[in-house]
């Protein structure tokens, strides 16, 4: 018997392995489209992760209160701080405890940051939180901060926000019933013209509790009496000089600020004077800065051509107002300055030692600027 072998012949028809070859193609390219996918979605995972893994945001100083009741689990943890708009992502957040072994969170209520990194906040949860809300009313007003700053506090410890305090500073109305309240404090303030907020500056720096139903406006009537009880016993002081309270509140917000030690703000309030009483300008840098509106650590040359009234480099006087809300040290310092008689017009710090040199002349004064500069590089 007789074999033959050989090709079949087409009848135009795919046969089984161009079938088959074309079976294998398809598989291979839903495959590699799969990889494909898998790559993708692993980088986007990847890439998710290690931007969750970062502060929400890093230079926000904004302070939230949060609750952790009893009981929750990370996941839930989690899942507040989200809503909270503390972290990124709760998932994240559930995913990078487990990964270091923390399981030893406590419940209360808690201060936390967009700035804060997840270890920051894991951290204090281990420590444990508060058992009663935080915004107790406690309100701390420190020597030399400005009513914006007073505001950061009240909306963080009371249930108040820092707009309606804000506002309440420039309203007609309360600012005008205080004044008859306290004549011999607002009565220059109430005159007072283009100022950034009425009351700025009559604030007094200490610890004020505010009672769950008290109302705001108790509140800062409170600090303006603290101002009045204070400045009580240099009234009749202000009035022999034949200033206004307002122009000596204005003077002690800037030796507040610029002021290291008691002996230098008694130092520094002679150079302001004498700087007024020669018609010149008093050039602090404080008072840039708060033309600006803003915290900064330096102040540029740019900086110095803010237009405002504030800027003490673009106008003579004091400006219209307090720049912030000084001690009761400053305000004896402006009513008894040091030195006069020595006639300096010009001080620099020392940024290192903190100490003070003065000057009666510019020359003199460019000299320990210059010497004082290479000293700190």
């Amino acid at each position: 018997m007789k074999f033959k072998f050989g090709k079949k012949p087409t009848t135009g028809s795919e046969t089984p392995q161009t079938t088959n070859s074309l079976a294998k193609r398809i598989v291979i390219g839903i495959i590699c489209l799969i990889v494909i996918l898998l790559v993708v979605i692993g980088l986007q995972a990847y890439h998710y992760f290690k931007e969750a893994m970062q502060p929400l945001d890093p230079h926000s100083e904004r302070v939230t209160e949060v609750k952790i009741p009893i009981g929750s689990t990370n996941k839930q943890i989690g899942s507040i701080l989200e809503d909270k708009k503390i972290i990124k992502s709760g998932f994240v957040f559930d995913y990078y405890v487990k990964k270091h072994n923390l399981n030893q969170f406590r419940a209360g209520y808690y201060e936390f940051k967009p700035s804060m990194t997840l270890g920051k906040i894991a951290k204090k949860l281990e420590k444990g939180g508060a058992s009663q809300s935080i915004k107790s009313g406690k309100v701390l007003v420190r020597e030399g901060v400005t009513a914006d700053q007073i505001g950061d506090v009240i909306q963080t410890k009371t249930k108040y926000s820092k707009a309606s305090f804000l506002k309440l500073l420039n309203d007609q109305q309360f600012v005008k019933q205080l004044a008859k309240k306290y004549p011999n404090l607002l009565t220059s303030a109430v005159k007072a013209k283009n100022v950034r907020y009425r009351l700025e500056g009559y604030l007094y720096p200490a610890t004020y509790y505010l009672n769950k139903n008290e109302s705001l406006k108790s509140l800062v009537e409170e600090m303006v009496a603290k101002s009045d009880q204070m400045l009580t016993p240099y009234y009749a002081q202000i009035k022999k000089k034949n200033w206004t309270v307002q122009k000596v509140l204005t003077l002690a917000s800037l030796v507040e600020r610029e002021g290291v030690t008691a002996n230098d703000r008694y130092r520094i309030a002679g150079v302001f004077e004498n700087r007024l009483d020669d018609g010149m300008m008093i050039q602090s840098d404080i008072s840039v800065l708060y033309a600006l509106g803003k915290h900064q650590k330096n102040v540029s040359y740019k900086d110095l051509k803010t237009k405002s009234p504030y800027n003490l480099y673009l106008h003579r006087g004091v400006g219209p107002g307090p720049f912030n809300n000084p001690s009761i040290a400053s305000v004896n310092a402006v009513l008894n300055p040091a030195d006069r008689e020595q006639h300096y017009l010009y001080f620099i710090a020392n940024m290192k030692t903190g100490k003070v040199y003065y000057s009666k002349t510019y020359a003199e004064h460019q000299a320990l600027t210059k010497k004082l500069a290479k000293q700190n590089n």
